[in-house]
C-alpha cells in the first residue's frame, strides 16, 4: 500500500524490510527449446535430462529457450488486476520537528515502527491514503490482497482495468500471513487462474502487474531467486523471493508464471531506500487460499502453535550436539504448560521433522506449524543427548497465552577453561529473578565473552544437558572439543550461545 506522499526514514546503514505493493499478469506463453549454440558435453542430456545424470566434473550447458512473450499474460489476465484506494486513519507516535509523524502516513508504519529508536512522543490519530493492488479469484467478485494495504481502512475502492469503480468490504485479513479477502458487488468479473506453488522451480521466469506509486496496470518480470525463504518479521510465510522490480503500491497484486497462473501474493522488498533494490518477496498463493477458505467461511482466521522459542543451528552447535549437518530448529526455551511441554520437548532438543517435513532452518518449523490448525495432531523427530527420538501430540491455539515462567537450577563457584567465573544463584537472586537453577556469570573472558556471554547472564545447561554445579560444566566441558552450546538466560529471555574451545 502507497500512501501520499510516500515517507521513508530510514537509518543510515540499516537494511529494513518494507512492505510494498504488487506485480501481475497471465496468459498462456510456449517455450521454444533451442539447442543451437549450446556447449556440446561428453554425454548430452536432453533439457529434461536431470544434472544428476552427468558425471561429476562435467560442464553441463543450460538449454537455450526463447524469451517468454509477456505480453500474451499481461493483455489475457491483466483485467483480473485491480487497483485499490483506501481512506482511514490510524495512531501514530513519534513526530519530527515540524509536528509530522514519519512513519503513520506510510503504509510501512509498522514496520518501522517496531525499529524506531526513543520513546514515543504520544499518539494521536492521523488520516490514511493509501493505494495498492490486488486481483480477482471469482467472477462474483471475490478479490485477494494484503492485509497491510487494508489496515485502519475505514473505506476501501476497488477500480478495475475498464475504469469501473466498487465499494469494497473486507471480508477478514490475518496480519499473520498478510492475506486480506475483500467484496465487491459485480458479475460476470475477469478472473485471474490460480497455480500451485509446489510446481514453483527456482530461476522459473515470473511476471507481476500491480499499481507502483500509484501507476496503475505496471508489468514488470524478473526471475524466482529462491523458494521458502523466512523473513524476521514474526510472519509464518515461507517466502517466494524474486527480481522482480516492486514498489510501493504493488502490495497485493499477483505473481504470474509463464502459464499464466498466480502463484504468489507480492508483499515485501528488502530495501535501504524505501524502493525496490532486486529483491522482492511474494506469499505463496498456497497460503493464501488456505487463509482465504478460512476467511471465507468463518470471518476470521485460526493458527496453531507449538509453544517453543527456536535459534538457528549453526556449525558449532551442531559440533556441540554431535549432529552430521546444521540443520533443524534448537529449542531456546519451552512455553511451560503449553502444547512442547505436554509433548516433552525440552530446551536443547533440535526439531529435525515435523510431520514428515524436514527442517533445515529453524524458521521452517512456524511456517509450519502455523498455517496447521489448533488441535491438529503433530509428529516431531527430536535429536537430544546424540540419538532421535519421535515425540507426539496436539497443537495448541496461537491466540491461548500462557504465563511467562522462566526456569532455572544451583551451584558451586570457580573458573573453567570457557573464560567465565560462575557461583550459584543466593536465595534473594532467586526470589528476583524467578529463576531456580543455574549458574550466575560474574565474569566472562576468553572464548564466552568473544561469543557473547555477559556477566550477570545465568548459565542454565551445556549441549542441552542443564548444569547445577560447576563440576557438571567441567565434567560436561571435558567430553567437547570442538565447541559448546550454552543456554543462558538474559533478563526474561533465553537464549543459547555457541563457544568455539578447539
Amino acid at each position: 500500500m502507497q500512501n501520499q506522499p510516500v515517507s521513508k526514514t530510514i537509518k543510515r546503514g540499516v537494511l529494513a524490510l518494507a512492505v510494498l505493493g504488487a506485480l501481475g499478469a497471465g496468459g498462456a506463453v510456449v517455450v521454444q527449446q533451442n539447442h543451437a549454440g549450446a556447449v556440446p558435453v561428453p554425454a548430452p542430456a536432453s533439457a529434461s535430462a536431470p544434472a544428476a545424470n552427468v558425471p561429476a566434473g562435467v560442464p553441463v550447458a543450460a538449454p537455450m529457450i526463447a524469451m517468454p512473450d509477456f505480453s500474451v499474460i499481461a493483455e489475457r489476465n491483466g483485467p483480473a488486476v485491480v487497483n485499490i484506494s483506501v481512506t482511514g486513519t490510524t495512531k501514530t507516535a513519534g513526530y519530527d520537528q515540524r509536528g509530522r509523524d514519519p512513519f503513520g502516513d506510510d503504509p510501512f508504519y509498522e514496520f518501522f515502527r517496531r525499529f524506531q529508536q526513543g520513546q514515543p512522543r504520544g499518539e494521536r490519530p492521523m488520516p490514511v491514503h493509501g493505494v495498492g493492488s490486488g486481483f480477482i479469484i471469482s467472477a462474483d467478485g471475490v478479490i485477494l490482497t494484503n492485509a497491510h494495504v487494508v489496515r485502519d481502512a475505514s473505506e476501501v475502492t476497488v477500480k478495475l482495468t475498464d475504469r469501473r469503480e466498487f465499494r469494497a468490504k473486507v471480508l477478514g485479513s490475518d496480519p499473520k500471513t498478510d492475506v486480506a479477502v475483500l467484496k465487491i458487488d459485480a458479475k460476470n468479473l475477469p478472473v485471474a487462474p490460480l497455480g500451485r506453488t509446489s510446481d514453483l522451480k527456482v530461476g522459473e521466469w515470473v511476471l507481476a502487474i500491480g499499481s507502483p506509486y500509484g501507476l496503475e496496470s505496471t508489468v514488470t518480470a524478473g526471475v524466482v531467486s529462491a523458494k521458502g525463504r523466512s523473513l524476521p518479521d514474526d510472519s509464518y510465510v515461507p517466502f517466494i523471493q524474486t527480481d522482480v522490480a516492486v514498489n510501493p503500491g504493488n502490495s497485493g497484486g499477483p505473481l504470474f508464471n509463464t502459464r499464466g497462473e498466480v502463484i504468489g501474493i507480492n508483499s515485501q522488498i528488502y530495501s535501504q531506500t524505501g524502493g525496490y533494490q532486486g529483491l522482492s518477496f511474494a506469499i505463496p498463493i498456497d497460503v493464501a487460499t488456505k487463509i482465504k477458505d478460512q476467511i471465507v467461511s468463518t470471518g476470521k482466521v485460526s493458527h496453531a502453535k507449538l509453544g517453543v522459542s527456536v535459534q538457528e543451528v549453526n556449525q558449532s552447535f551442531a559440533d556441540s550436539f554431535n549432529l552430521a549437518t546444521p540443520e533443524g530448529a534448537l529449542v531456546a526455551n519451552v512455553e511451560p504448560g503449553g502444547p512442547a511441554d505436554k509433548l516433552g520437548l525440552k530446551a536443547g532438543d533440535v526439531i529435525r521433522k515435523v510431520n514428515g517435513q524436514k527442517i533445515v532452518a529453524s524458521a521452517d518449523l512456524p511456517a509450519i506449524v502455523g498455517l496447521a490448525m489448533p488441535g491438529d495432531k503433530v509428529s516431531l523427530e527430536v535429536w537430544r543427548q546424540g540419538k532421535s527420538i519421535e515425540l507426539s501430540g496436539k497443537l495448541g491455539n496461537a491466540m491461548d497465552k500462557v504465563a511467562d515462567v522462566a526456569r532455572a537450577s544451583d551451584g558451586a563457584s570457580g573458573k573453567v577453561k570457557l573464560g567465565l567465573a560462575l557461583r550459584p544463584l543466593d536465595p534473594l537472586e532467586k526470589r528476583q529473578s524467578g529463576i531456580q537453577s543455574g549458574l550466575l556469570v560474574e565474569q566472562a573472558s576468553g572464548a564466552a565473552a568473544f561469543a557473547g556471554v555477559e556477566p550477570g547472564d545465568v548459565l542454565l545447561s551445556v549441549n542441552g544437558r542443564p548444569v547445577n554445579s560447576l563440576e557438571q560444566v567441567r565434567e560436561l566441558m571435558a567430553k567437547s572439543d570442538k565447541s559448546v552450546a550454552l543456554l543462558i538466560q538474559r533478563g526474561d529471555d533465553k537464549i543459547f550461545i555457541p563457544v568455539r574451545i578447539g
